[in-house]
């Protein structure tokens, strides 16, 4: 009996009582979990997944760039502005608008730094990109509608996202736009003669008899080719020519 005292006493002066054991779940539990270790052909799969997402995101917002600028291979949209938008080919403003500057540097009465001949010069780029070029596209679209319906029956008319009527009130609208910035401009700049007028409803006509039967200039080889060269490359610089002087 004493010899249990005097072990339970030596027990107790070097660390106490002893301390109970962990159940074998706890520990497994307690354990960190370890990441699931991927192998060469596992990495392999998983960074070709990853790429392919990306180029799948990056094919989504570069159809979308390319369905507003009207060109090929745009996404497909239900929004009727972006249809409008996309009708009028923005990509195709460019040369036009570049030509109205080049007309208006030749002039030689340009000044760049004149406020009113930088906001008369902004108005022609107006007139010659967004509204007749607009116009010119959406009325080449209206009559190609039934080769389109052949050919690309997810253009925005032969789909049926966009009405004849709809397409239609949208040329005529571009067109009066064209024609009334064209008239305001000859005002503004004093001319005695419409010349801006006058250049814009020769442009207006070429660009109708160049898609519209019964001429339809752009089946006839070369008189398509001149009428397409002198309503976007000659008709812009006359105009920045007048805008200049």
């Amino acid at each position: 009996m004493a010899a249990q005292m005097v072990n339970q006493r030596s027990m107790s002066a070097v660390g106490g009582t002893r301390p109970k054991a962990c159940p074998y779940n706890a520990r497994i539990k307690a354990r960190p979990a370890r990441l699931p270790v991927l192998r060469g052909r596992q990495m392999l799969r998983l960074h070709a997944s990853q790429q392919t997402d990306s180029k799948s995101d990056t094919g989504k917002s570069d159809s979308s760039v390319r369905q507003l600028l009207g060109m090929k291979g745009a996404a497909d949209e239900n929004d009727k502005w972006k249809i409008r938008v996309q009708l009028t080919k923005p990509v195709t403003w460019v040369p036009l608008i570049w030509g109205v500057v080049c007309g208006a540097a030749a002039s030689g009465n340009y000044v760049w730094n004149d406020p009113q001949d930088i906001a008369q010069l902004l108005t022609c780029c107006m007139m010659s990109g967004p509204f007749l070029t607009g116009y010119t596209q959406t009325i080449n679209d209206y009559y190609d509608r039934e080769i389109d319906a052949i050919n690309e029956p997810y253009r925005p008319i032969p789909s049926g996202k966009i009405s004849e009527a709809e397409v239609v009130a949208q040329f005529l609208a571009l067109l009066g736009a064209g024609l009334g910035t064209a008239a305001l401009l000859d005002k503004w700049a004093g001319h005695e003669f419409p010349i801006m007028f006058v250049l814009a409803v020769f442009g207006s006509i070429i660009s109708y008899i160049y898609s519209a039967p019964p001429l339809k200039l752009k089946q006839s080889g070369w008189i398509g080719n001149y009428a397409l060269g002198s309503s976007y490359i000659a008709l812009p610089w006359w105009a920045g020519q007048v805008c200049g002087d």
